[in-house]
């Protein structure tokens, strides 16, 4: 089945011999049914600009665009990619941009309109970093409303753990500070070409008008990095370098000393940044 009047991707990849490559971290979705329910899971796309990271043989660019995003932004770092992104193009005219750069280097706001969803199923090799960088703007609320993003399903636990659970950590505490994050779709490695050998996920997340709890945004990102950059050891032990007191700030916002990071929730992390915050 088509969304559209444009070839199937098997023919699209045969086509311009886009053999993915391991390099650029791609794995292809063939489906097109199935990037369609990717692109709906983003929500209403009618009155949005999308932000589209490697976007390869246009299958995700393509539901977003069919599911009635007002303009989408695709950024691609393989060349390889751009004529099929001008077919994409010419399908729904003045509906599609693609630029061949990377994404890190590239300032959407340059090309997109508010409000911005961002799509994507992200390159293996810097979706963290992206994400990262999403969760941690100079200013919140940030440039975009939400994020749906395809990642490795050990990445996708992580953004969404609890406290208790091995995969709870500094992923799990900045997106869940400034976003809900959720699982909305797991997908087998036979989904992609080539096929990973990991199972991934989609994880939507809404952006919060505010965090969930006040915070020094640079006090509690150290406090975080070092409570788990040492997980194993006490608090007390992993945050000595952040103050010689620091078992004074412990105790006075109500957390043991010798707890380890991954027993202590949000709230209590963001109560200790307040404790050591130095304006």
């Amino acid at each position: 089945m088509s969304i559209d009047s444009l070839p199937p991707l098997r023919e699209v990849i045969a086509t311009h011999e886009l053999a993915a490559q391991k390099s650029l971290g791609q794995n292809f979705l063939l489906d097109l049914n199935l990037t369609a329910k990717i692109a709906r899971m983003a929500g209403d796309l009618k009155d949005c600009d999308v932000l589209e990271i490697g976007p390869g043989p246009g299958g995700l660019t393509r539901g977003l665009l069919a599911e009635g995003a007002r303009r989408v932004l695709a950024i691609e770092k393989d060349p390889r990619c751009m004529p099929v992104m001008a077919e994409i193009s010419a399908a729904y005219p003045g509906r599609l941009q693609a630029i061949n750069g990377d994404a890190l280097d590239v300032n959407p706001l340059e090309y997109l309109t508010p409000p911005i969803k961002i799509a994507a199923n992200l390159p293996y090799n810097v979706g963290t970093e992206l994400l990262v960088r999403w969760l941690t703007p100079p200013e919140w609320p940030p440039f975009w409303v939400s994020l749906t993003l395809m990642f490795q399903r050990e990445v996708a636990q992580r953004i969404v753990a609890t406290p208790g659970s091995k995969a709870y950590g500094r992923l799990a505490l900045l997106a869940q500070w400034r976003a809900d994050p959720k699982i909305v779709l797991d997908l087998p490695p036979e989904a992609f070409s080539p096929p990973p050998k990991v199972n991934s996920a989609v994880v939507h997340l809404t952006a919060l008008p505010e965090p969930r709890f006040e915070a020094d945004a640079g006090t509690l990102n150290r406090v975080v990095a070092a409570a788990f950059n040492q997980r194993r050891k006490m608090l007390r032990s992993a945050l000595k370098s952040l103050d010689p007191a620091i078992e004074d700030h412990l105790n006075a916002v109500g957390i043991k000393p010798t707890e380890r990071a991954e027993q202590v929730g949000l709230e209590e992390f963001c109560a200790l940044a307040r404790s050591l915050h130095k304006p």
